[in-house]
């Protein structure tokens, strides 16, 4: 990595300009209402909202209160999600492709509306949303997306080449009032409200397992009786009902962060094409500028190479269309997507009727997590809602496009497993470097390894305790990463990302 333009330390910019609270951990068994497995913007907003209607609600953590994918997004409130209208026309039909603009439109607008109403300094400001094209190919795409909008009446959209970024496009199609903000000075503004309300926060506090369907094990072996079970930790940690590891995948993305300069572009960006780029700005605690880019998406634990060139390739881009020459911040994110691109939000199975879930919002969870907290309050308040039939979890049919998805990830999956058991290991223990990690022999053994820059040394079992993968070493973020569902684990073994709720097994180093 090139130090000198990029920090050599992964540190989120959101993460990095606001103080947390802290909690306890559940310290004995327990009875609610609601309980809610999982503290980041969608149990929150959840647990905000049937707090307000009078439900005695408790929010348990596996880490630390707000530590997951909401403090490592881009932010942007918005129902422009990527040229996504054609595709639900084409898999769903309009009447459930103009469903899904409405509710995520809603989302938008509760959240602005929120903020404002509880006095909650979230840096909101409106924005157009651009989705814009390079290429003939991406311009196509473009048109064809302005024609779904068209069709479900989407109002303020224009197509454009005037889009305020320092650099000429093909084509852009722009959609007027949508927004972006902080996203943890919104969810720590909520859980404040939410507290006020009578809802009790835990952290470190990792949930195990749902027995019949009122009843949460800890790790620890505390219980947690409730009416209503909310599983909202990004992957759901109960997998195995429903078994969702067989319908998402787990993507990384990368991001990086930079001063901005005067003439800053004032919206909010993503282009069609391949690799990604995202752009925001956003107003630092400094009253100063910053410009953020996103992209470099793949699979979790898939990357063919340093996985910190991703930064590098941001860097490169920043610097070349921005004139950026230092990077302040730069982070990486893990996001689920489903296999028709729709969140499920929902009962979980049938069978468990009072155990909901909520995942797979693809790279936009900041509308989504509020449509989902909506949704799940609604079913705990026994109140209709118009976008629940949308995003159930239990779709009717499986699409032929699904059954193809379905039969592509798993086939993926079997390959990442046979290749990891077979795979033959070339790196000796004995030259691994300081402050690297690796699958290293060490006395004729497969072990993950890694040695700080002081020559301390972490052997872990490199074998994925979900369903028994081998893991990757990320040098990006110094992590084990699992190939096949996205589990991820520190450099010492201990859960990051889920569906893995057990940390590698350690083994013990002697010299």
């Amino acid at each position: 990595m090139t130090d000198k333009i990029l920090p050599n330390k992964s540190q989120s910019y959101w993460r990095a300009s606001i103080d947390f609270p802290t909690f306890q951990k559940l310290s004995e068994d327990v009875e609610t209402d609601v309980v809610i497995i999982g503290a980041g913007l969608t149990g929150i907003t959840a647990a905000y909202m049937l707090s307000a209607s009078g439900q005695k609600v408790i929010v348990v953590e596996g880490s630390r209160i707000l530590e997951g994918t909401t403090g490592f997004t881009t932010a942007k409130v918005t129902a422009q999600h990527g040229p996504i209208y054609q595709q639900l026309i084409t898999t769903f039909g309009e009447v459930s492709a103009r469903l899904y603009y409405e509710a995520n439109t809603g989302a938008k607008n509760f959240m602005e509306k929120t903020a404002k109403e509880l006095g909650i300094h979230c840096d909101f400001e409106k924005v157009d949303a651009f989705l814009y094209a390079d290429t003939e190919d991406g311009v196509d795409i473009i048109k064809k997306e302005m024609d779904a909008y068209q069709k479900l009446g989407i109002e303020g959209a224009t197509l454009t080449k005037e889009t305020g970024l320092p650099y000429k496009v093909k084509e852009s199609l722009k959609l007027e009032n949508q927004g972006q903000f902080h996203p943890l000075k919104y969810a720590t503004g909520l859980m404040k409200k939410a507290i006020e309300n009578g809802v009790q926060f835990f952290e470190q506090s990792r949930a195990k397992s749902i027995h019949s369907t009122n009843l949460v094990e800890m790790v620890d072996g505390h219980e947690i009786r409730a009416k209503k079970i909310l599983v909202c930790s990004h992957f759901p940690f109960n997998d195995e009902d429903g078994l969702y590891f067989t319908r998402m995948y787990a993507e990384r993305s990368y991001a990086v962060a930079a001063l901005a300069e005067e003439n800053y572009p004032k919206g909010i960006y993503i282009n069609v094409e391949k690799p990604t780029r995202s752009i925001r700005t956003a107003l630092g605690i400094d009253g100063k500028r910053y410009l953020l880019l996103g992209g470099e998406g793949h699979t979790t634990g898939r990357f063919q190479g340093d996985m910190t060139s991703n930064y590098e390739t941001l860097a490169a881009f920043g610097r070349e269309q921005f004139k950026v020459k230092q990077y302040a911040y730069r982070w990486s994110a893990q996001d689920l997507v489903t296999l028709d691109q729709l969140p499920y939000v929902g009962i979980m199975t049938s069978g468990l009727p009072d155990v909901l879930v909520a995942t797979g919002y693809a790279k936009w969870g900041m509308t989504n997590s509020t449509v989902a907290a909506r949704i799940m309050a609604d079913n705990v308040l026994g109140k209709e809602n118009r976008f629940a039939d949308l995003y159930n979890p239990i779709r009717s049919k499986m699409k032929k496009e699904d059954i193809k998805s379905l039969a592509k990830f798993n086939a993926s999956v079997a390959k990442e497993l046979v290749k990891g058991k077979t795979e033959k290991i070339d790196v000796l223990f004995k030259d691994l470097e300081l402050g690297k990690g690796d699958i290293v022999n060490l006395d004729g053994k497969k072990v993950g390894a890694f040695k700080d820059v002081t020559g301390q040394v972490y052997l872990v079992k490199p074998v994925c305790t979900h369903l028994g993968c081998d893991v990757v070493f990320n040098a990006a973020e110094c992590s084990w990463d699992c190939p096949c569902h996205g589990s991820r684990y520190t450099f010492t073994g201990e859960v990051l990302e889920g569906p893995a709720y057990e940390p590698l097994e350690k083994i013990e180093y002697v010299e």
